[in-house]
């Protein structure tokens, strides 16, 4: 056996190992990511990318665990060791390995992967529980601990029971994360200036994704000048500037236009109005992708529809004023794809022009008027009313906890209020009236309120959808041609649903070569409601042009309108399952077809 130099316990060392690499202990690294360990009755499989290109990748396995017994590595201590494509058994006394047997293993692409039969690690403790540490070098990286819960192998059937047909695989367990996710369509905004006159920056905007675990911007797009003619050539290329950085920097926007931002409701009339809709239509129609939804806006000052020369000033809106505002609303409708919604500034303002029954459950996503219609709240807690918000709240609560069901709700916060900015009170009217997103800027007073009382965080995880993975059952073996059935749940721990349409459909990975199929599941993540588990069961066909081999199942749940973007992938809120270069969830299994 080769002679290799190894640092143990801080000393430079020699030791004789069988084939292994050199170990330089050193701290947990970044660079190790989407660790993820997952079992199915009879095999564990192991995984996790990396950086570089290491000669060696690891996994240190703790199968009684007990870090004071096995090797010291981190914060286990190793029975196991897998080193490239063999398992060794500790031999005790420091760095001292006994192979145990080879084992299907791949690192390539950035990405370490093993299979081996769960007989070979024992699963002395608890029972079938591991800690794991996996490595690789050089340069070396180390990962923190990870638990694998082997859970129990599912049962066989009984002799006189009928053969199922696949064999089911057994049952993955994920493991719940709290990391602030920035996926898109939800959480906080940034609202950084007006929309028209600043132009947004990409490194800034990829920065609030990256860093901050922000997805949205808001576009307030001011007409001042065009309020007795058309808009120019040159504001609207600006507006098409706005969208294409916004795309280029993977977030989406909340869009609203008004004419003024002045309490004297400067505004233009109704006719006015409509034709730069006709001017702005394709505009909407082009960019939809990137528009998470639309503010009805145009209406008076910050288009709140309060302060207006033209359509019921302070208040006061007759008959007339109120056909005006529908037909400014419908016209938005009309012009803005029919996959995205629009928010009106009150619930009184949609009880009027739709009727004040809520929308039901048949009703929501027909494409009707209704269904398209939601709320923003941009005096969020301000007071009783929230500074005129409501004009009725034991009718209009009921009403907007049960439409936000269905429909957009967000906004922003505009006023400390003794108790109505509290935490408590905060998070509560979030969860009962299922907000998707609110400002990170405005009110600066009660996001600091949210920050010193405990909720920030609460409310930056939780803001729109949440999805957790819980298990899932897939075959062991599939025929081309043949059928696949699944069964997969997920949790809801989010305020709300997503608002726009969302595809979803399991992704096939050969082993061998990395080709995807992709097959379509019929669930609609848009009814995967807030504070609910739902359990996808469905029996899919595999193409019989599909090469025999192992394939890799995977989750995911693209944009529509960007399904080659990764970044408008929605991420599910569990440890070691993300791919951030796909926008695939892993499911931890893999299924054989012959």
């Amino acid at each position: 056996m080769p002679s290799t130099l190894r640092w143990i316990g801080g000393g430079l060392a020699l030791a004789l190992t069988a084939g292994l690499g050199v170990v330089l202990a050193a701290t947990a690294n970044a660079s190790i990511t989407e660790a993820s360990a997952t079992s199915t009755a009879t095999d564990v499989t192991y995984r996790f990318a990396y950086s570089g290109t290491p000669e060696f990748t690891r996994a240190y396995l703790d199968t009684d665990r007990d870090a004071a017994t096995g090797f010291a590595q981190g914060a286990v201590g190793a029975e196991f060791l897998l080193e490239n494509a063999t398992l060794y058994r500790h031999g005790g006394a420091g760095w001292n390995w006994t192979p145990v047997t080879p084992v299907p293993h791949t690192h390539a692409d950035g990405v370490a992967t093993w299979t081996l039969p769960r007989a070979a690690i024992g699963e002395t403790a608890t029972p079938g529980d591991t800690d794991l540490v996996f490595q690789a070098e050089a340069p070396e990286q180390t990962s923190e601990k990870i638990t694998q819960r082997h859970g129990d192998a599912p049962a066989s059937p009984a002799p006189s029971d009928p053969p199922a047909s696949p064999v089911p695989g057994g049952t993955v367990t994920y493991a719940a994360s709290d990391e602030i996710i920035a996926n898109p369509e939800r959480g906080l905004y940034r609202h950084a200036g007006e929309c028209d006159s600043a132009a947004f920056g990409e490194a800034a905007l990829r920065s609030y994704r990256t860093d901050a675990k922000i997805s949205l911007v808001m576009c307030v797009f001011y007409l001042r000048e065009f309020r007795t003619g058309p808009i120019d050539a040159a504001t609207l290329a600006h507006l098409q500037k706005q969208f294409d950085t916004v795309r280029a920097a993977g977030l989406k926007m909340v869009l609203r236009f008004a004419y003024t931002d002045s309490a004297d409701g400067a505004d233009a009339p109704k006719d006015r109005v409509l034709a730069h809709l006709d001017q702005l239509a394709p505009y909407l129609s082009r960019n939809a992708d990137v528009i998470e939804v639309m503010q009805s806006g145009f209406v008076g000052a910050w288009g709140e529809g309060y302060y207006t020369q033209n359509f019921g000033n302070n208040g006061v809106v007759t008959a007339a004023d109120r056909a005006a505002r529908k037909a400014v609303h419908d016209k938005i409708l009309q012009v803005l794809p029919a996959t995205r919604m629009v928010q009106l500034r009150t619930p009184n303002f949609k009880r009027t022009m739709y009727g004040t029954a809520a929308l039901t459950d048949a009703q929501a996503h027909d494409g009707s008027a209704a269904a398209r219609t939601g709320h923003h709240n941009d005096c969020f807690l301000a007071d009783a009313t929230d500074q005129g918000t409501y004009t009725d709240t034991a009718a209009e609560y009921p009403y907007l906890a049960a439409e936000t069901r269905y429909t957009a709700m967000g906004g922003e916060t505009c006023a400390v209020h003794e108790t109505r900015t509290r935490c408590p009170v905060a998070t509560a009217e979030m969860a009962r009236f299922h907000w998707t997103y609110l400002n990170h800027d405005y009110h600066p007073g009660v996001i600091d309120g949210f920050r010193a009382g405990g909720c920030l965080t609460t409310v930056e995880r939780q803001l729109g959808y949440r999805f957790t993975l819980v298990d899932g059952t897939y075959p062991e073996k599939a025929t081309a041609g043949g059928a696949l059935p699944v069964r997969l749940t997920v949790r809801n721990d989010g305020w709300a649903a997503p608002i726009n349409p969302r595809g979803a459909e399991l992704i096939l990975r050969a082993t061998s070569t990395g080709a995807v199929t992709r097959l379509p599941l019929t669930a609609d993540p848009r009814r995967w409601a807030a504070g609910t588990t739902t359990t996808v069961t469905e029996t899919l066909t595999l193409p019989g042009t599909l090469a025999p081999g192992s394939y890799q199942l995977l989750l995911n749940l693209p944009d529509p309108l960007l399904p080659d973007r990764p970044e408008y992938a929605i991420r599910t809120a569990n440890t070691g399952t993300w791919e951030a270069v796909t926008g695939f969830n892993q499911l931890g299994a893999t299924v054989t077809v012959g």
